[in-house]
């Protein structure tokens, strides 16, 4: 018989330092121990998902009291322990001290590691990306666990255990992954490809606050009250798409992590821990319940496309003409611009560049870009 995959539903509904270390323990605990995922004196990173350097109570990363909480538990078993992350824009270090992990990690002692440079590696077994760049901190330990938030995202529909490795890859090489991978079926099939070379030992869903509506940066704070944990990246998404009454097959990276062995999303052969899960599902949380569809089985021209399809629209009363959107939209020339150059008013897009990443809506710190579907677009979906 083969044993089931075990997630750990771990009540929470605080921020509080002890309450947060009690629920910590008790999730590792009903695994069967930080010893079940790593040795004595091992080189281990936490890679908490650090997208920028907001304040925790936006929600964007996970809590650094989670972070402080997980490092207790690692340390015990090894002083080798060292974190950190490659942000979605500016340097490692200064993103993880504005998020409030620099001062965490020092209350720890634990030092930051190299998320800024990489190397390149080949992995010949790979269903589908033969070789990328991964950080220096990822390659110089012997394992990474993972810790995540729970929130939505326009692209995959949400960010969660297995998207949070697209931090292992250093600096602005992420975009790069953007422009070569434009339709979202197969960036999540490379987010996959990363899991299953790093293959985190541990993955940790910090879902006491979650984001709902226009994440990953934009959305709403949703309170949700739990901690997730397994070495099953693939569950714990399947049990965030329960929480939130989304459909799994909607979300691509489950059904590729499942095809390509990752882990399982069959509920069937998951088995919760801890308390019941019916107390924190949400059927109301604002997230799109819509299949994520492959870009080769549009038949519309790019002139109909932009009638139809969903895409990023900036509200020019959020807008404070920050630039942000426009350094880093990853195509040439650029999707969203300076109209002839003028700083002063909001920049404008061009649908016909753009490749619907959403890094412009990924940044944003106005909460100015949402992703809409155009009126022509929403009727021939109802009809």
């Amino acid at each position: 018989m083969t044993s089931k995959t075990q997630v750990a539903v771990v009540e929470c509904g605080t921020y509080e330092e002890q309450a947060v270390q009690s629920a910590v323990d008790l999730g590792i605990q009903l695994l069967g121990g930080m010893q079940s995922f790593i040795q004595p004196g091992e080189k281990i990173v936490l890679k908490p998902n650090i997208l920028v350097g907001d304040d925790p109570e936006k929600v964007v990363s996970p809590h650094p009291v989670v972070f402080k909480a997980i490092a207790r538990q690692v340390a015990a078993l090894t002083a080798n322990l060292s974190y950190g992350d490659s942000p979605g824009m500016g340097k490692a270090f200064g993103q993880a001290q504005k998020a409030g992990y620099v001062t965490a990690a020092q209350e720890v002692n634990v030092p930051l590691a190299d998320f800024d440079h990489g190397r390149e590696v080949h992995f010949k077994d790979s269903p589908f990306i033969p070789q990328f760049v991964l950080a220096n901190a990822v390659l110089d330990n012997d394992g990474l666990i993972s810790i995540c938030k729970l929130k939505t995202h326009q692209l995959t529909r949400i960010t969660g255990p297995v998207k949070n490795q697209f931090g292992c890859i250093p600096g602005m090489l992420k975009p790069e992954f953007h422009l070569k991978l434009p339709d979202p079926i197969d960036f999540s099939k490379m987010l996959v490809c990363i899991n299953l070379y790093v293959r985190p030992r541990l993955y940790i869903v910090d879902g006491i606050m979650a984001m709902e509506g226009n994440g990953p940066r934009s959305g709403r704070p949703v309170k949700m009250n739990v901690l997730l944990l397994s070495k099953d990246p693939v569950a714990l998404e399947a049990v965030i798409c329960r929480l939130i009454n989304l459909n799994p097959d909607f979300v691509p990276t489950i059904r590729y992590g499942q095809e390509w062995g990752l882990g399982t999303a069959r509920w069937e052969e998951i088995e919760l821990l801890g308390s019941p899960l019916a107390p924190f599902i949400n059927e109301k949380f604002d997230v799109v319940r819509a299949p994520v569809r492959p870009a080769s089985e549009s038949r519309a021209t790019p002139f109909a496309r932009n009638l139809l399809a969903s895409r990023p629209v900036i509200d020019p009363k959020l807008c404070s003409q920050c630039g942000t959107c426009v350094r880093h939209c990853p195509v040439t020339p650029k999707a969203i611009d300076w109209v002839h150059g003028d700083k002063t008013r909001p920049p404008a897009y061009h649908y016909d560049q753009c490749i619907r990443c959403y890094c412009c809506q990924e940044l944003c710190d106005k909460h100015a870009i949402s992703v809409q579907t155009p009126l022509l677009g929403r009727l021939m979906k109802a009809i």
